[in-house]
């Protein structure tokens, strides 16, 4: 990887292999909670590793267990260069499980937990996510994006995102306010991408390793993987930051041990030929 950093929104430099907070509360949203310690311990030894971007949400967490407050209890008082980004939108459905959406009205409350979960004045980063686990589009996201850029320009939010959402809705949102990144599907849209990487854009698939219904192509990975003396989890991070410099990329986890080799991952050149054996 010779591109190793990324400015969000043009001001905010983070490096592009990050941490993505949902599994430290939780291995699954209807699965139990993980012990609050082994989150804390993750997180700062993530820190310690040179991590300064974290992908998280007030939706994250599991009974008592909340991937923010373990943000806060482990991290602050925040380094300078730590850059936290957040996603409001989705609601607890009947099962708990975040499957509602927010209203335009409701989104300022979700915000305002978030700053006082995270112990801040300001987020950094705050995500639009769109939508449940099916695929992008079919909805205007305007007036919900507008609520957002009403709270950036009152000073809670310094860069807005989209999550989940197709091209016509990204430049829905465009119209309305800048947006410094767009959270999807890790699902190789190459076009969004592109459209990403010219307008200085960070792209940041979710789901990197795999997730939902979704799976990484184990053969080709292993053969890469075989090569290279890594694992399959490190190809595939390997991959995704060599895709373009606009990539970020935010793997997640809940395991020290995990964490340590996911991070490694930005330590592996990936050659040519490796690069056209994962495409198949």
């Amino acid at each position: 990887m010779t591109i190793t950093n990324f400015s969000l929104g043009g001001d905010l430099p983070v490096r592009r292999l990050g941490f993505g907070a949902m599994r430290l509360a939780m291995g699954t949203f209807d699965g139990p909670s993980r012990p609050a310690e082994s989150g804390i311990a993750v997180l700062r030894r993530a820190v310690e590793l040179g991590v300064n971007h974290i992908d998280t949400a007030g939706f994250y967490g599991r009974g008592e267990v909340r991937a923010n407050d373990l943000i806060r209890t482990a991290l602050a008082p925040y380094r300078d260069d730590l850059v936290i980004a957040t996603k409001v939108g989705p609601l607890p459905g009947p099962t708990g499980a975040p499957s509602e959406q927010a209203t335009p009205g409701q989104l300022r409350g979700l915000v305002e937990a978030d700053l006082r979960a995270l112990g801040l004045d300001r987020l950094d980063l705050v995500y639009l996510r769109v939508g449940g686990m099916a695929g992008p589009g079919g909805e205007s996201i305007a007036d919900r994006f507008a609520a957002l850029a009403e709270l950036r320009s009152q000073g809670l939010i310094r860069h807005l995102g989209v999550s989940n959402v197709d091209g016509a809705q990204l430049a829905e949102a465009r119209g309305i306010a800048p947006v410094a990144a767009v959270q999807n599907r890790h699902s190789g849209d190459r076009g969004l991408l592109a459209e990403c990487e010219q307008a200085g854009i960070a792209y940041v698939p979710y789901f990197p390793l795999g997730g939902g219904a979704q799976r990484l192509d184990a053969d080709r990975l292993g053969v890469v993987a075989a090569r290279l003396g890594a694992t399959a989890a490190q190809v595939a991070i390997a991959a995704l930051l060599a895709a373009s410099p606009s990539v970020l990329a935010i793997p997640g986890t809940g395991s020290l041990d995990h964490l340590e080799e996911n991070l490694a991952a930005g330590n592996l050149d990936l050659t040519d030929q490796d690069l056209v054996d994962l495409r198949g």
